[in-house]
């Protein structure tokens, strides 16, 4: 039975759902005991009080929040550590990372998709897991031919509500073009962002379209409006960041690998939940979409919904968006359907009714065409353990 240290912040939905990941191995193939450290830990004792605990409670392991700075210490000490990349990798021991790249990559298609021309970046420089993003979202964005505004959130303000008041962001946000894409690079930022256009009177998603990382549900829905965000495959992150250590723990440090943490897909709230285009028909059309997607939606309903033919809307509708209405329904549908999948335990019958579908069979032949899989392959991808 091994004694395993968890260093995280508790606080976070991230780090909560790493530890489900965690205990899922733990049940599989342990059980292990745990000890939640706090994190105010490595401020007050520091890593040598951190490793003499260790040392005294006979640790077999630690997974956690860890200085780069230490890491000798840490080697020194002979327990085996996956260090979460809260700031830097490491590159002496496995890391708990991301394919924030990718992350970045995700974000920039998605406003691409929603027809917006111009783009920004909120976030930090000094630290891995935004600098990638950022890099990956100005990447995909520059291959389309775009410039992305950055604005740097300084490390001297990291504890200060200074968002809440007159600020270089509000200035900022307020001398960007309109409309624009924002992504932040986690939920945190995102909500900075919200307050920040909620205070100097710029209107989500009309004039800002903000989108942050992480999925944290209490974050996103205290964010006024609720902020979309990119959801991340933690839970299995920390069953395979289980199995590492489990690995470790058995056969020595010598040879390990980083956990990849990827992301999935974006969860749509009402910070983006628009498309960006001045033709007041097509934003009708799409707002009606998007309101009636879960319904069994066809493309003579939204002909219904402006004064123009068939022929007329179709034509400009491909023009602005580049899908036409029956593709653009498709594209939405799959993606709810996708959301329910992962969110939920519900059968693929239950999540076609739920979308007032009558034929699951359509839709799972649906979903294959999109995904290259079926809807339960698709789960079991992301499933902890799988």
């Amino acid at each position: 039975m091994y004694k395993v240290i968890l260093l995280l912040d508790f606080a976070e939905e991230y780090s909560k759902t790493l530890m489900k990941g965690i205990n899922a191995y733990s049940k599989e193939f342990g059980p292990w005991i745990f000890c939640r450290m706090p994190l105010f830990h490595r401020e007050t004792v520091g890593i040598d009080g951190i490793l003499q605990w260790a040392l005294e409670w006979g640790a077999d392991g630690i997974i956690g929040q860890l200085y780069n700075k230490e890491i000798d210490k840490i080697l020194k000490a002979g327990i085996p550590v996956i260090a979460q990349d809260f700031k830097e990798r490491f590159t002496e021991i496995p890391n708990i990372t991301g394919d924030y790249h990718e992350a970045g990559k995700l974000g920039a298609d998605y406003f691409l998709k929603k027809g917006f021309t111009n783009f920004a970046f909120y976030g930090f420089n000094d630290i891995v897991w935004s600098r990638e993003r950022a890099e990956g979202f100005e990447e995909r964005l520059k291959s389309k031919g775009h410039q992305v505004h950055y604005f740097e959130h300084k490390k001297a303000r990291s504890t200060e509500l200074w968002y809440y008041k007159p600020s270089s962001l509000s200035r900022w946000l307020k001398g960007l073009p309109k409309p624009i894409g924002l992504m932040s690079c986690d939920d945190n930022q995102g909500q900075h962002i919200t307050e920040a256009c909620r205070h100097v009177g710029i209107r989500i998603p009309e004039e800002v379209a903000v989108l942050g990382v992480d999925n944290d549900e209490m974050i996103c829905d205290l964010s006024d409006p609720p902020l979309s965000s990119i959801a991340l495959d933690v839970e299995k992150g920390g069953y395979d960041a289980a199995k590492l250590l489990d690995h470790m723990i058995k056969h020595g440090t010598g040879a390990y690998y980083d956990i990849i943490v990827k992301p999935m897909q974006v969860i749509t709230r009402h910070s983006t939940d628009i498309y960006a285009t001045n033709d007041d028909h097509i934003a009708s059309s799409l707002k009606y979409i998007h309101q009636n997607i879960e319904k069994n939606l066809h493309v003579d309903e939204v002909v219904k919904q402006v004064p123009l033919s068939r022929r007329a809307l179709e034509k400009r509708f491909l023009e602005i968006t580049g899908y036409p209405i029956y593709k653009y329904i498709f594209n939405l549908r799959i993606e709810k359907f996708t959301q329910k999948l992962l969110d939920t335990d519900m059968s693929v019958f239950e999540i076609a009714l739920d979308m007032g579908l009558n034929d699951s069979k359509n839709i799972a032949r649906q979903f294959r065409q999109a995904k290259g899989c079926s809807p339960s392959a698709y789960r079991n991808k992301y499933l902890a353990g799988k």
